[in-house]
């Protein structure tokens, strides 16, 4: 992606032309928060794969701020032929938030929350349901954006664990990172396209019901090392360790 220490603010299109007004919330955190100023650069996305390097025109302050900026160079990234959705249990406080979070600066391409039978958070129907997932919404935008990413996961609605099972046959391959597996991730087969369901269990562990349902669906029970990760570290570091294996970081 060029313009690598350009500040990246999200829009909902990229104009055609070579103008573009910034506004809204983003110009409002790029006036009073960034304090840019006319002559420097930032990067427009749409969080779809499509950005652009810019120059910083005029700055319009006010209540609601404005800024006028000229587009240099457009580019698109394309997907990776291999993606990567994190089943994420929903977890306590801030730990989902931080989890999610992490995953996407690692690259996690959607996020699907997984009401899991020892998740202390349930996110029921409603509107503190949709509160919730907003959080984790606002938290992958933030992580994309300063990870510097062309494309913003998407939050799914959650799901419970027969959904999840749903979600695992129709992936390429499910995983599921489980302490006590036999099978290491290091080891398993990977395909070279399609979708990895990479299942992250709550604070509490996956129960042996789940574990089974998610078998029986077709998951493979697999574990990163010696050592047990926390729910809201374990899949950036799976991440890590898909993307050194596939042609995800090529």
């Amino acid at each position: 992606m060029p313009g690598t220490t350009a500040p990246v603010f999200l829009v909902e299109e990229l104009p055609a032309g070579s103008r573009a007004v910034l506004g809204g919330d983003e110009a409002r955190h790029a006036v009073t928060v960034r304090r840019m100023r006319a002559g420097e650069r930032l990067t427009l996305s749409d969080g779809a794969g499509t950005a652009a390097d810019c120059v910083v025109e005029a700055v319009r302050p006010g209540r609601e701020p404005e800024l006028d900026v000229t587009i240099e160079e457009r580019w698109t990234e394309p997907e990776p032929a291999l993606r990567v959705v994190v089943a994420q249990a929903l977890a306590k406080g801030d730990r989902g938030e931080l989890a999610v979070e992490l995953a996407t600066e690692a690259g996690a391409d959607a996020i699907l929350p997984w009401r899991a039978e020892r998740s202390v958070a349930r996110w029921e129907e409603g509107p503190r349901g949709a509160k919730a997932r907003g959080r984790w919404q606002a938290t992958v935008r933030a992580a994309a954006k300063q990870a510097r990413r062309a494309w913003v996961p998407p939050v799914e609605e959650p799901v419970d664990t027969a959904g999840l099972a749903a979600a695992v046959q129709a992936a390429a391959v499910a995983l599921v990172l489980e302490g006590t597996a036999a099978e290491r991730l290091t080891r398993v087969e990977l395909p070279a396209e399609g979708e990895v369901l990479l299942v992250v269990g709550p604070e509490g562990g996956i129960t042996d019901a789940e574990l089974e349902t998610l078998r029986e669906a077709g998951a493979v029970p697999v574990r990163l090392g010696p050592t047990v990760l926390r729910t809201s570290t374990a899949a950036a570091v799976a991440l890590g360790a898909l993307g050194a294996r596939t042609s995800r970081w090529d």
